[in-house]
């Protein structure tokens, strides 16, 4: 996937949570609500979780050195792991705390600026909506038929899946809020309030957990996608390449695969004429898999199905 759409969902989510990140806290000082100062936190780590992943990206271009001879690829998954290690301390924890101390100790939400919070909850799920729209928009482009779980779960750039999450839980997040501050000022009893915080912070965690799982995978090293594999195979196959005896795939990024392979030649072919049989199976996979960067075959004499050792297919244990 095209660093494009995500950047362009990266944008529209941080310029949302800048600006309602603001307005939250001035919803804030004026009531006291702890829904409203959980929500505050939250949108601020969601920004700073949008930088982090801008600068991931960024860093990740950087041109392959001796000391990192396959590229920075993998930075954009570790600063989307940094990312739920922020949404995690930042947001939940800091959320579940204040709910708790709420909670022990509740206040009613009183005075003439009763109303504002109210208004800035309602501003505040319109501009989420707007970014949430923004990045389902975009990852459509990517998804085609596959389910929304699926997707998350397999995409190999970090971008879209972590702003879909945060985004999808701050809408989650603004309507416990709404709930929490909106039952406070019917029933003037704080602990609607503290429990709306405490539902922020479940939410927060939840989803930071989910990221990081995510994110882990993706460091420690996944194989192609079970349709490029099977794209590979096939063009692998051909000429003067009789089968694969066996063959390992790993992404050095999320646009960036290397292939390793050790492939059986027709017997009794010269150097001349392997040397052409690798070049042309090199060609073909990179034609069916652009993203096929790094191509490593190991000509073998076929000896029979004994020596055969099965593709590795792509397994998720994500």
């Amino acid at each position: 996937m095209s660093t494009e759409g995500g950047t362009k969902a990266i944008l529209a989510a941080l310029g949302a949570n800048l600006g309602i990140a603001a307005t939250k806290f001035v919803a804030f000082a004026l009531t006291r609500s702890s829904s409203m100062l959980a929500e505050s936190i939250h949108s601020v780590a969601d920004s700073g979780n949008q930088v982090l992943l801008l600068i991931g990206g960024r860093k990740a271009s950087r041109q392959a050195t001796a000391e990192h001879p396959f590229g920075y690829g993998r930075q954009r998954y570790v600063y989307a792991f940094i990312v739920s290690i922020v949404l995690f301390s930042v947001g939940g924890l800091f959320a579940l705390y204040e709910g708790g101390h709420k909670w022990a100790h509740p206040e009613a939400i009183e005075g003439r600026w009763w109303w504002v919070p109210l208004a800035i909850l309602v501003a505040a799920i319109l501009l989420e909506s707007f970014s949430f729209r923004t990045a389902i928009k975009e990852a459509n482009r990517h998804r085609g038929t596959t389910g929304w779980v699926r997707y998350i779960r397999t995409a190999k750039a970090p971008e879209l899946p972590v702003v879909l999450l945060e985004d999808s839980a701050a809408l989650l997040g603004l309507v416990f809020a709404l709930f929490g501050v909106g039952v406070t000022l019917l029933t003037g009893d704080g602990h609607w309030d503290a429990l709306g915080t405490l539902f922020i912070g479940v939410l927060l965690v939840a989803v930071a957990v989910v990221l990081a799982l995510e994110m882990s995978s993706l460091l420690i090293g996944e194989a192609a996608s079970a349709e490029n594999l099977e794209r590979i195979e096939r063009s692998l196959v051909g000429g003067r390449v009789q089968r694969i005896i066996h063959l390992k795939t790993l992404h050095l990024g999320p646009e960036e695969l290397l292939v390793a392979a050790k492939i059986a030649i027709v017997a009794r072919s010269s150097a001349e004429e392997v040397a052409e049989a690798i070049d042309e199976a090199e060609a073909r996979v990179r034609s069916a898999v652009p993203i096929a960067r790094l191509i490593y075959l190991e000509p073998d004499i076929d000896r029979g199905t004994s020596r055969t050792v099965p593709t590795m297919q792509s397994v998720d244990h994500r």
